[in-house]
């Protein structure tokens, strides 16, 4: 795949990336992270840059790991749902096999009854 040269600016600071990814893409996440180093610097004028970065660093990590477990918990449930499912339906087969096996006993049985009759 064709690699994208892409400049993003963050604090100030320009970074150019060499990326498979949309530039646009890219650039959003740039934008992304100067926000969030922004609203962290203002709350907090006292910060430098990389302890800026490093509290961003920790909240995305911290919203990655939480989206990763909340992802895992869905892909179990539906697994469950999915087995719940094939069961259910394994279950429907069989009664249906038992009407009909019933619906012959009830049939041979009204033949024999009509010809007694």
């Amino acid at each position: 795949m064709e690699k994208n040269k892409v400049q993003i600016k963050i604090c100030g600071a320009t970074y150019s990336i060499r990326t498979e990814d949309d530039p646009e893409y890219v650039e959003s996440l740039g934008e992304f992270i100067d926000s969030e180093m922004k609203d962290i610097a203002s709350s907090s004028p006292s910060l430098s840059s990389i302890q800026c970065a490093i509290l961003v660093a920790l909240d995305q990590t911290d919203a990655c790991r939480k989206a990763t477990a909340a992802a895992d918990n869905l892909r179990a449930q539906i697994k469950d749902y999915l087995e719940d499912s094939a069961r259910a339906r394994m279950e429907v087969d069989v009664a249906r096999r038992e009407v009909e096996r019933l619906n012959r006993e009830v049939n041979n049985l009204r033949d024999r009854l009509s010809e007694k009759q």
